[in-house]
């Protein structure tokens, strides 16, 4: 039987137990005779690297149960292994005949659902299958469905003019997707007055998965003598993007919405050897909150090994003092001590010094490799000892593709459509996705109800006093006016009390209170 593997970093271990026929003997039984990395299942589509173990024993073997049935392809039992299916372990193992009572055991490493297994362990209860039921068949169901429809991926190239940016993509996905430029003379070039923004779309295939890849180039950016505002046009070009994945989502028919966000943009900075220039501070702080933003060095292969090294710590220290987020490998608490090494040893070749180069070229023992020549010797693409461009294939596309457009969509679009919303006044009530608990419910309603009756009381309180005031200040105006009444009232009895002791004084003295005229006529006496 003949394994064929397309991912040279999955890690195949192929095992004959004691009891375990030949590979002559394998070869003349009936079942299939070759497997390819692309028809197991998908751990790729995670970003994790998968271990696969193939285990052929007879219907003997104590490792693998063998199928009851066989004739009638009745499913073989699932037997866990203790080490991959211990408590705690991420690894998840399951055994399917393959005919002639050989059995296939695949075990692979899921991060997310290790995660998600370690976090619900308390309250998991755990039951020993008595038999086979079928959901172990999941991965192989979500593999025909993405093998099916095939994936996207969207990255963004920034940087100057002649850093070798459609080189690297080129390297990078092993195709030509951009073709060479043709050279004219110094007349001819026609130098563009602002930042355009142009993208290429391409359907690659391997082995049976399809990608559809989308480079998007900004050429002209740090091409002027005054570049002010020349990052304007890529993050505009990012939150329209971003916009109309908004607006698709918020359609009423979302059968068909096509992800066009940007998953990664890969910065590519001048080799100075010195340190970052104010251009590529500014561009990567407009940047980093809105794409996964990895920084290269470009044309790596103009600087010497120190050089290189200095030159990475002092953007580092850039980067940091600025306070700039690159983007970084997640880490599960349950990732194997292989895993954790592979993400740290990506992480510490960042910035990754890269070299750009499509043509094969001989080595001096005769190989023939992608690199390019020079009078002292050949710089190999693919040898991590002359760049980081493995690394960098590594982590954009083997391991972290997948992990790139989570990212992108569970954080920063996340982030950008919340803020959009907001300043749209579309606000979002916290309580609408709360778990409710009706004793905790009905208290928080008694507790609403009674401060809400005190507050009634409260209201009805001032409004009392202020109803008593009101009254309190009539009375004592009516209080006033009547004891002014009475004031000059008294005043005027007083007056006329007066007005009488005087006309009874002159009564009893005899004179006349007043004298008139004489009276005029005749007169009685």
């Amino acid at each position: 039987m003949s394994v064929a593997l397309e991912n040279p970093t999955a890690e195949e271990n192929l095992s004959l137990g004691s009891s375990s026929p030949t590979l002559s003997s394998l070869q003349q039984k009936p079942g299939p005779k070759s497997l390819s990395l692309s028809s197991l299942l998908p751990a790729y589509l995670s970003g994790s690297e998968s271990r696969i173990i193939y285990n052929f024993a007879d219907s003997s073997s104590d490792d693998v149960a063998s199928p009851s049935s066989p004739a009638n392809g009745t499913p073989a039992s699932v037997k866990e292994s203790p080490a991959p299916s211990s408590p705690g372990s991420p690894y998840v193992e399951r055994s399917n005949p393959m005919g002639a009572g050989n059995a296939q055991t695949v075990s692979s490493k899921d991060p997310k659902a290790a995660a998600q297994a370690a976090t619900d362990m308390k309250n998991v209860v755990r039951r020993k299958l008595t038999g086979y039921v079928g959901f172990a068949n999941l991965p192989n169901q979500w593999h025909r469905k993405s093998v099916r429809k095939g994936f996207n991926f969207n990255v963004m190239v920034v940087g100057e003019s002649g850093l070798g940016k459609s080189t690297l993509v080129n390297t990078l996905f092993n195709t030509s997707l951009y073709p060479p430029k043709e050279r004219t003379g110094p007349s001819h070039d026609i130098i563009p007055k602002t930042v355009s923004i142009q993208s290429i779309s391409a359907d690659i295939e391997e082995n049976g998965v399809r990608l559809r890849l989308t480079v998007v180039d900004t050429p002209g950016f740090g091409d002027f003598v005054n570049n002010d505002d020349s990052w304007r046009p890529i993050v505009e070009n990012i939150e329209q993007r971003y916009d109309a994945y908004l607006e698709a989502e918020n359609k009423v028919n979302r059968t068909n919405i096509v992800d066009n966000r940007i998953h990664a943009c890969v910065y590519f900075i001048q080799p100075t050897g010195h340190s970052l220039k104010p251009l590529d501070i500014e561009v990567m702080r407009r940047l980093h909150t809105k794409v996964n933003l990895i920084p290269v060095i470009a044309k790596a292969d103009t600087l010497t090994d120190e050089e290189i090294s200095l030159f990475k710590q002092r953007i580092l220290a850039d980067i940091q003092h600025h306070s700039i987020q690159i983007f970084e490998g997640p880490r599960y608490e349950l990732d194997d001590e292989e895993t954790i090494a592979e993400n740290q040893e990506i992480m510490s070749k960042v910035p990754f010094a890269v070299v750009g180069a499509n043509a094969e070229v001989t080595t001096a023992d005769g190989r023939k490799v992608r690199g390019r020549s020079y009078p002292w010797g050949v710089i190999e693409v693919d040898n991590e000892e002359h760049c980081d461009f493995v690394k960098l294939r590594q982590m954009l596309i083997r391991t972290h593709m997948e992990e790139l457009k989570e990212h992108t969509n569970n954080w920063l679009y996340e982030n950008y459509r919340s803020d959009k919303l907001t300043q749209m006044g579309v606000a979002q009530d916290p309580s609408v996705f709360k778990e409710v608990n009706p004793a905790v419910k009905q208290e928080e309603e008694r507790a609403l109800h009674e401060q809400k009756l005190a507050k009634m009381e409260a209201e009805m309180k001032m409004v009392f006093q202020q109803k008593v005031a009101e009254k309190e200040s009539k009375l004592k105006q009516s209080e006033d006016e009547l004891y002014a009444r009475h004031r000059e009232m008294k005043d005027q009895l007083e007056r006329q009390r007066q007005e009488l002791e005087e006309k009874k004084a002159r009564l009893e003295t005899g004179r006349p209170i007043e004298e008139k005229g004489k009276r005029k006529g005749f007169s009685l006496r």
